[in-house]
């Protein structure tokens, strides 16, 4: 009881922030932005975007932590898969969100199953609604970015990987095979970079593909290396392929894309 009472607490400090907040007239772009008051129940973790993001959550962390209610109804409309479609769920965070799928996999039977700000654990909540209920032939599992910046609280290398390592197992119980996606690079090639770029680590982005890499290949799943293909000579996302330095934009994404499909053709042996 006292752990909720401390939720609702926090909820409602975070509520009458943003009341306040929209009251105030808009602050010129050019002024930086006011460090942000820790929100009480939720521990500061330096980084002011990242308390607040998490501040403006506490509702969703306590009440629905994997967000089942994103595709819940997407999820009841959907018809089964016919007999010869190669249909493909892509899993991940708000990399996958934002990815218009259609634009650019004209035609083929894939569903968009990310959630923007989700970590691995909020993955494994859903996967039996988002992935498994869906019948596809394949996922594609594009995830650890946030778990590596605390987006959901601290969370080690290790517990990244049994995360991924628990999907495998779940999608394999159920005749679905897998494709693990490689964390992007980042960068802090503009101002609005610094802080995504500061939570997240080159050398953890390069152990955990690593790991995963080697992971795919004792268990026999494909491993697709988004990384090699964006990272540019200094380590970090090339700039070309974002615009704030985590996500990729259009042409960052017409750069994953042929990379996707040449995995999915080949876990589903496709043309071969």
């Amino acid at each position: 009881m006292r752990i909720r009472k401390l939720i609702q607490s926090a909820l409602a400090s975070s509520l009458l922030s943003w009341n306040l907040l929209a009251q105030q007239p808009a602050q010129p772009s050019h002024q930086p932005s006011l460090p942000t008051v820790p929100t009480p129940g939720i521990p500061s973790t330096g980084f002011p975007d990242l308390d607040q993001y998490r501040a403006s959550r506490v509702a969703i962390y306590s009440d629905d932590f994997g967000e089942l209610k994103r595709y819940r109804e997407s999820n009841a409309s959907l018809a089964p898969p016919a007999t010869a479609e190669n249909r493909v769920v892509f899993l991940g965070d708000s990399i996958t969100d934002y990815w218009k799928l259609a634009d650019y996999f004209p035609g083929r039977p894939y569903i968009n199953r990310g959630i923007d700000g989700q970590t691995t654990p909020q993955m494994l909540v859903r996967f039996q609604q988002d992935v498994i209920r869906l019948h596809p032939k394949a996922v594609v599992v594009l995830a650890g970015t946030n778990d590596v910046a605390g987006v959901t609280g601290p969370r080690s290398d290790h517990e990244i990987e049994a995360n991924w390592a628990t999907m495998a197992e779940l999608a394999t119980a159920h005749q679905i095979l897998v494709v693990f996606a490689s964390l992007l690079p980042v960068n802090n090639y503009t101002e609005d970079a610094k802080e995504s770029y500061g939570l997240r680590p080159s050398r953890r982005i390069l152990a955990l593909n690593a790991w995963l890499k080697n992971f795919c290949a004792e268990k026999g799943f494909v491993y697709l290396d988004y990384f090699s293909a964006m990272v540019d000579a200094h380590g970090m996302l090339e700039r070309s392929l974002s615009d704030e330095g985590l996500h990729p934009n259009a042409a960052g994404y017409k750069v994953m894309a042929p990379l996707a499909e040449k995995a999915i053709a080949d876990t589903l042996h496709i043309g071969h």
